[in-house]
């Protein structure tokens, strides 16, 4: 049998590369059709229908954008659900709330199917190549089978328990996740507003305890202004957002993941959703622009020597 992959966008196509690559057959579907075709040039089957590769698959990994997308794609609610889902694996790699995955496992079982959590931290690059990190969530049995598929895709994976452990575990990763990269971004802002050298924050960062991967990737993109995506700024909003609907559910406080939802949700507002997470730092431009600055801080060094002597 075929493994099916549906939902080759930033995320997902390199994933289905590295399948392709690693010598797995493959089905695939994507709405946009053009996003296939490197996958047939590796030799995918293109299926003309989402509901083609549950004919074909007996396993069928999911990377989408939404809730929406998920149920669109399985037929839920209608009755292709049961047609496409009984007797298959149904692999969700996506971001959802956890509430709406719990009921997924639940309508899968109903009819059938079996149903495995798995969503991956990482942006576009380490899925180019194959170093995600894969969480768990499922029956023992269906963890054990599926595991060995996600090896060209991660380079760990780690097994979280029942559903929807593995998400919950996903929301934990990357609260930190951004809140680094805000920080990181306003680290650069607040250099560039005191006439700093950028390239020697970047080297300092690099050089001290502070370095990590991700500084690494995103310093010398803020360096840069480069905002091509590894991670969508509209993609982080939605996972901020998710995130702190689960929170809110348990009444937890979350002062620093509020205050970033605030900055994500401004830079989309300002047209920025397509670009690199990154791009947060167009609003914090956009607040300093608006922040009054004192007269004796605006009227030059030699005007502030002067009115420091007058003091």
């Amino acid at each position: 049998m075929y493994v099916g992959f549906i939902g080759l966008g930033v995320m997902g196509r390199p994933m289905a590369l590295n399948l392709a690559r690693a010598g797995i057959r493959l089905v695939v579907w994507n709405r946009t059709p053009e996003r296939c075709e490197p996958l047939r040039a590796l030799g995918a089957d293109v299926a003309p229908s989402s509901a083609e590769v549950f004919e074909r698959a007996a396993t069928v990994f999911l990377m989408l954008a939404d809730e929406a997308a998920v149920d669109t794609v399985l037929g839920r609610g209608t009755p292709d659900f049961t047609v496409r889902v009984a007797g298959r694996t149904v692999v969700h790699m996506g971001t959802t709330s956890a509430e709406y995955s719990s009921g997924l496992q639940d309508d899968i079982r109903a009819v059938g199917g079996r149903y495995l959590e798995a969503p991956v931290s990482g942006s576009r690059v380490p899925a180019e190549r194959g170093e995600l990190v894969g969480m768990l969530a499922g029956d023992d049995d269906t963890v054990a089978a599926v595991r060995p598929l996600l090896a060209p895709m991660c380079r760990d994976t780690f097994v979280c328990g029942a559903v929807p452990g593995a998400l919950l575990l996903k929301f934990s990763v990357n609260l930190f996740l951004i809140t680094v990269v805000t920080g990181l971004a306003e680290a650069f802002h607040f250099a560039e507003r005191h006439r700093l050298d950028q390239r020697l924050l970047r080297d300092v960062l690099d050089a001290g305890p502070m370095a990590s991967a991700v500084s690494r990737v995103k310093a010398p993109k803020l360096l840069e202004r480069d905002f091509s995506v590894q991670a969508a700024t509209a993609d982080v909003l939605k996972n901020n957002r998710l995130i702190a609907e689960a929170a809110r559910r348990t009444g937890l406080a979350s002062p620093l993941l509020d205050v970033c939802h605030a900055l994500y949700d401004e830079t989309v507002q300002q047209g920025h959703g397509g670009e690199d997470m990154v791009a947060v730092v167009h609003a914090l431009e956009a607040r300093s622009a608006r922040t009054p600055v004192p007269a004796d801080r605006a009227a030059g060094p030699a005007a502030q020597e002067s009115l420091s002597r007058e003091r």
